[in-house]
């Protein structure tokens, strides 16, 4: 069974459209041989745009742009990469696979081509789970050099040969073969047909997806609680915090046990609660809390930063 790591550079990528201008790929053997090597270049029938939205987060591709311009466009070389990435002896292997695939889906959709039909793994999904950190992404680069891995950033062929030997190095740290390394990690093969895809998925991440939604519908109900109870309070008006409105951040405000009471206090001595940061004097902060909504809170004129410790020399308790 050949393994075939691939990876594609696009001239430009938008949600109806991608332009590939390089596919690059390596084939091996289950002991990672190389067998082929290749950067293939396509004419990209379109401008460079390799920045967001924004302009912003722009990366620079390791080629003479103006060669792109010599070579065929996709169709011309349509036939191979179906041949190639079809191939019944072969297990298709990409980093963050997911978006090449819809690139190449995406660009068969354009030229009006029929859809490509092959099943693939992700060595980001596989390196999360030998790792089993799902926290973040973890970048080609990263990995490589966490792993050793030397290679040219953003060349097809070369991050197609940095994926098997990242690859190759966790098998290494195993001491078995692809096919048991999958195995062993329980991942199963995502799968394009029809224009549809499907995405690679391992057991422990379906596992991190679900404690994840768990935790997330558990705030969300906290949040309905706590929302409840602080709006059926009244104010106060001759009490010693004068009126003063105060807000939490999401860790105080998540933790029920905590944040309730502190609410009952706080309208007991006259003050207000808002969520809203424009109509807050306090802003209580967590330890540690490093939260979109604690640095927007640090950044507004006005509010005056607190921590529990402060919160409660308020409240004299």
């Amino acid at each position: 069974m050949k393994l075939v790591f691939f990876d594609i550079e696009c001239a430009s990528v938008h949600k109806t459209y991608s332009k590939i201008c390089a596919f690059g790929y390596v084939v091996c053997d289950e002991n990672f041989n190389i067998l082929v090597k290749e950067d293939i270049l396509i004419n990209p029938r379109g401008r460079f745009e390799l920045t967001d939205r924004k302009g912003e987060k722009g990366i620079t591709l390791p080629y003479e742009y103006s060669e792109f311009k010599k070579h065929p466009s996709f169709p011309s070389v349509y036939k191979k990469i179906k041949s190639l990435l079809e191939d019944k002896d072969a297990c298709v292997l990409g980093h963050a696979v997911l978006n090449d695939v819809k690139y190449l889906n995406l660009e068969t959709k354009r030229y009006k081509l029929p859809s490509l039909h092959f099943k693939f793994s992700d060595s980001q999904l596989i390196y999360m789970t030998f790792v089993n950190d799902f926290s973040r992404q973890f970048g080609l680069e990263s990995i490589a050099e966490n792993l050793g891995v030397e290679f040219t950033p953003h060349r097809a062929a070369d991050d197609a040969y940095a994926t098997m030997r990242i690859v190759e190095a966790m098998c290494k740290a195993k001491n078995c073969g692809y096919f048991e390394l999958i195995k062993l990690l329980s991942i199963t093969d995502g799968e394009i047909e029809n224009y549809n895809i499907t995405r690679p998925q391992s057991q422990a991440f379906k596992k991190y997806n679900a404690e994840k939604r768990k935790a997330k519908e558990a705030r969300s109900k906290a949040r309905v609680k706590f929302n409840n109870h602080f709006l059926k309070k009244r104010f106060k008006k001759d009490g010693k915090l004068g009126g003063a409105t105060f807000t939490f951040s999401r860790i105080i405000e998540d933790d029920l046990s905590l944040s309730m009471p502190l609410v009952d206090k706080i309208y007991e001595n006259g003050g207000k609660y808002s969520q809203q940061l424009e109509f807050c004097k306090y802003y209580v902060e967590a330890e540690n809390d490093g939260s979109a909504r604690t640095v927007m809170a640090r950044n507004t004129q006005g509010i005056i930063i607190i921590g529990l410790d402060g919160l409660g020399e308020l409240l004299n308790d």
